[in-house]
Formats: C-alpha cells, structure tokens, sequence
C-alpha cells in the first residue's frame, strides 16, 4: 500500500497481479448452500474443489474517504444449471454504492435490497455498473469458456457483510436449462 497517488495496471481486462496487495481464492467448497441443485453441488465437489473466482484488491486504509478497488475473476462453469457466481454480499456500512466495469467477458449482476426489491444487469465489455446503497450483489460468469472480468471500486470502510448471503441466499438464480441464461426465483430464499 503507498501513502501517494498509483497507478494500477490494466491492459486489455489482463492483470499485473504483482501490483495488488491482496488476493482472494474462491473455491467451490467455499460456496456451500449457495447453489440451488444440492445434489450437483456435491458430486463436483467429491471431483474437485474447482476455483470458481478470484479477486485482486488494491488495499486502502479501511476509513472514510478511503477508496478500495480490485479485480474481480469469476471463471466459467456450472453447478448443475446454476452458472459459477462470487459469493455475493452487502456493505457492512448499508448506505455505501459501489461500481464495476466490466473488462471482459459476459456476465450479470444478481441485486437485491433487504426490502425486497431486485435487479438483474448484464456485464459486457466497456459497460460500467452502479450498484446503489443498500443492494446486495453477485457475479455471475454467463459466458461459454471465457472468464468474467471486471473492475470495482467502492469506499474503503464500507466492508462486507457475506453471512446474510449465506444465511438467506438470493432472490433470483440464474441458470441456464437448455434455452440460454434465464432469471429464476430460488425456491430455497428464506426471509431473515
């Protein structure tokens, strides 16, 4: 981490990991109760624990004013029907925003407010998201092959809160059962 003004290199959706100060591996087993097809979920994993994402940070001091940023890498795969998705979360500090721009590859972003309210985006290439305060959100890698790259920014004592994801799931699934990605209601979402 420096005290002055960086740059942090990104050619083409490509990454210098070396300039990052943190980076953060997400396997399959690190997801468990977060796909709906359980069953799937089990026979990958008796397989392989598959790296699903990957994220590089550019650590700032954790205080107002502060911005953090990184990399996000959400590889492509399914569990079942479901596509490979980052764990998904909310800020710790509720009312903070966050953006991402998309670098490459092809993906959506699965949002949710705790008052019910939800979004589907889709991330291409050049296409820059706003995820305002309060929404949950998730990655989610669409693409056939190719990873889902993007660039995120958000205040750097906004921090994370995983254990209401973990705890209720998301609203919506997004899978694909022969016909292209669709947006699903996940039967398993429970009401904290």
């Amino acid at each position: 981490m420096t005290d002055g003004p960086f740059n942090t290199p990104i050619l083409g959706g490509k990454i210098q990991a070396e300039k990052f100060d943190n980076h953060i591996s997400r396997a399959l087993s690190s997801m468990k109760g977060q796909y709906h097809d359980q069953h799937a979920y089990d026979a990958m994993l008796a397989k392989a624990d598959t790296l699903l994402y990957e994220v590089y940070e550019v650590c700032r001091p954790e205080k107002e004013g502060e911005l953090m940023s990184g990399i996000s890498i959400v590889h492509p795969g399914k569990v079942g029907n479901e596509y490979f998705m980052t764990k998904g979360h909310f800020h710790e500090v509720l009312d903070t925003a966050e953006i991402y721009m998309c670098l490459s590859g092809k993906g959506v972003m699965v949002m949710e407010t705790p008052e019910g309210e939800w979004s589907v985006k889709d991330l291409t290439p050049g296409v820059s998201l706003y995820v305002p305060p309060r929404w949950a959100h998730r990655s989610v890698n669409t693409g056939d092959g190719e990873d889902l790259v993007t660039y995120f920014i958000y205040p750097a004592n906004a921090g994370h809160d995983y254990g209401t994801i973990e705890t209720q799931g998301f609203r919506k699934l997004v899978v694909d059962r022969g016909n292209g990605t669709e947006i699903i209601d996940n039967p398993k979402w429970v009401q904290v």
